[in-house]
């Protein structure tokens, strides 16, 4: 039994609907969110509302250059005055959900790594010495451009991958199949295969999946190190979804080294004028030999002005991403990076306004072993706050914990039962 200032706190939690026909599962495919059933017209006038803002579920990160739209859309939540001390508490089985979130149990430790061709310094003429034709990049690269469908218990994700070996690896970003509970890839000759979750990394937005496939076309990857200003690159995906996988856009490298913090994370970038939408997230960077040499991740929103911001994207640096990847491949994870021990969801829009739930990640499993299972946290505690600053997201969670190492002691705030509870966590090594 937990204590605050009024008195005994009794181990119970805020209800969930638990079978598929009670619980609201907010979303269809394409991503929109579906009105709920009886509940006012209040509800679907917000719902309405968050489907405008939100736009279409997965694909490329936006940044949002506005302040504004950095405001959460409820109430920050404040520590309690007297905040409650997580001492002991009784266990509690888990909200039921369709399909468990993937683990990383791909294959691992095959000594498959990213191998990384010379390229050719550049030169002031365009194309490049030595540089393919438009058709003929194409024409290189476009079988070893996958089209990825990510099953989430909020929706469906839609990005791209990239062949790195003909054994059926394939690189992607974090942000796409994160929170999946099925991936589906489907190839340029419109194969599909099941894929397994070899490793993901948040804090470098990259994530490594397999299929077992034969007759794979692995992608060339360039020296990034060789990008210059101007260089001439394309970069070739799925804007919006499957419907235009495929899709080949062209520019010029804009920048490099451009150092960005995006949702928290600092990142090292190629910035490009070729266009990447929502759905490009994933896909390849490539220069005018045909050779990968950055894996696209983000592009600044149309929050910036009335106008729009045209012409910037940005991609994750080859010889950035090869110590990542060959090491998702070679364990599953990033050693040293920090973790609560607990796992998390982002709980439906529908299910936060039905249970005037504050925001918040939502605590699927705990590990047993971790600090945070000793002090008493559950699952179906949610999870508010990291020393201080709001989680809403896998992303803001890993921001959070980014500035701390393995060993190290923060403050949580749970929300149970219409309560705040408090408690330090020592951080372990995150295994997955």
């Amino acid at each position: 039994m937990f204590h605050d200032d009024k008195g005994p706190l009794e181990p119970e939690y805020t209800p969930f609907p638990q079978t598929q026909e009670e619980r609201f599962s907010g979303f269809y495919e394409t991503g929109n969110i579906r009105p709920p059933k009886n509940h006012g017209g209040w509800v679907a006038a917000v719902l309405l509302t968050c489907i405008f803002l939100g736009g279409l579920a997965g694909g490329a990160i936006l940044i949002n250059l506005s302040e504004h739209m950095q405001q959460e859309t409820s109430p920050e939540v404040q520590s309690p005055t007297n905040p409650v001390t997580l001492t002991e508490t009784q266990s509690s089985e888990p909200m039921e959900t369709e399909q468990p979130i993937l683990e990383a149990t791909g294959p691992h430790g095959d000594d498959t790594e990213l191998i990384i061709s010379s390229t050719s310094e550049a030169v002031p003429n365009i194309p490049q010495s030595g540089g393919l034709s438009l058709q003929e990049i194409y024409r290189k690269v476009s079988p070893s451009v996958v089209s990825i469908t990510a099953q989430q218990a909020s929706g469906t994700s839609y990005g791209s991958g990239i062949i790195m070996s003909q054994s059926g690896y394939i690189i992607t970003n974090c942000h796409v199949v994160n929170e999946a509970y099925h991936l589906l890839v489907t190839l340029s000759d419109g194969q599909e295969h099941d894929a397994q979750l070899v490793g993901k990394d948040s804090i470098s937005d990259l994530a490594v999946l397999h299929i077992d496939a034969t007759g794979l076309t692995a992608a060339e990857f360039g020296d990034s190190t060789q990008a210059q200003v101007g260089d001439a690159v394309v970069a070739i995906g799925d804007p919006l979804g499957t419907e235009l996988r495929g899709t080949m856009t062209s520019g010029i490298i804009s920048a490099i080294n451009r150092n960005l913090t995006i949702q928290g994370h600092a990142f090292t970038l190629i910035q490009t004028t070729a266009a990447l939408n929502k759905g490009n997230s994933g896909g390849p960077l490539i220069n005018c030999y045909g050779q990968v040499i950055g894996i696209n991740t983000a592009k600044i929103g149309d929050y910036y002005s009335s106008a729009g911001v045209e012409g910037l994207g940005f991609a994750i640096p080859v010889h950035i991403a090869k110590d990542v990847v060959d090491q998702l491949i070679e364990t599953g994870y990033i050693p040293g990076r920090p973790s609560l021990g607990v796992e998390t969801v982002v709980l439906d829009l529908q299910d936060r306004l039905y249970f005037n739930l504050p925001d918040g990640l939502y605590i699927t499993s705990v590990d047993e072993s971790s600090n945070s299972w000793a002090v008493g946290i559950r699952p179906r505690d949610l999870l508010i706050s990291v020393n201080g600053q709001s989680v809403t997201s896998q992303e803001e969670l890993a921001a959070a914990l980014s500035s701390f190492s393995v060993g190290d002691s923060v403050n949580v705030i749970i929300y149970r039962s219409g309560r705040q509870l408090t408690a330090d966590i020592v951080l372990q090594e995150a295994t997955q």
